[in-house]
């Protein structure tokens, strides 16, 4: 069952097309990582980790396609990679099969066709969608002969415009790719800028060829009671967003 807290993506996909996303409710975890922490590389117990993720895995038709994620733009299959694939995305065809990808201020980004043929996810940090992770995934679809402009995104909860500063080396990986990305920055003093990651995850699927981008940006950094943010708490746990096939 899913939790009444978790977040479903408010898109329009096909029905087969299931996704949520945790957030710190319904789990065991105390502390820093209370209490539905998710990773198991934060320093929570692993006892604690081992039971959060079995009420998670009691929500899904299959064990999740966890992933080492290393702010890569490497995309694998979900249906045949071997556990803990470094790698920073994951899509499948194959039904009952789990995409997931852990997030704690980095933006979960999840994908379907009209048709429901194929779905994914990515990690989308800063790192990530300078590098291309979601222009990865898009081409994969494009190997099967689904256009970008077939495509659904959404854009789940991150960290948010008025809590990212970034140093002038971000604001300069953006602009050399693309100039105008400088409109989802803004100055904050002689080095550093807020950036609007969720504004420039948009931008991005957008210059791709996506136009139906859903998702409210949610901020985690903003509400400690709902949402794990890494910048604001270091010491934190892990949610993660998933997504499959029925």
């Amino acid at each position: 069952m899913i939790h009444p807290d978790w977040l479903r993506p408010d898109w329009t996909a096909p029905p087969g097309v299931r996704a949520f996303v945790t957030t710190r409710a319904g789990g065991v975890s105390t502390g820093p990582y209370a209490s539905l922490n998710l990773g198991t590389a934060v320093g929570d117990a692993p006892e604690a980790v081992a039971a959060n993720r079995a009420r998670v895995r009691a929500a899904l038709p299959g064990d999740p396609a966890w992933l080492k994620q290393v702010h890569g733009t490497r995309l694998v299959d979900a249906a045949t990679c071997a556990p803990l694939t470094a790698a920073d995305a994951s899509y499948t065809i194959e039904p009952g099969v789990v995409c997931v990808i852990q997030v704690a201020d980095c933006l979960p980004v999840l994908f379907t066709d009209r048709a429901g043929t194929m779905v994914a996810a990515a990690h989308a940090g800063w790192r990530g969608l300078v590098g291309g992770v979601l222009a990865t995934v898009v081409a994969a679809y494009a190997e099967r002969g689904i256009a970008a402009g077939d495509l659904l995104a959404w854009i789940g909860p991150g960290i948010g415009a008025a809590a990212f500063e970034v140093g002038d080396e971000v604001h300069a990986e953006f602009t050399r790719h693309d100039a105008g990305a400088a409109a989802h920055f803004v100055r904050q003093g002689a080095t550093k800028w807020r950036a609007d990651l969720h504004a420039l995850a948009q931008r991005a699927l957008r210059r791709l060829g996506v136009a139906a981008i859903h998702g409210a940006p949610l901020c985690t950094v903003a509400d400690p009671q709902r949402f794990f943010s890494y910048r604001r708490d270091h010491t934190t746990g892990r949610m993660a967003a998933f997504i499959w096939r029925e």
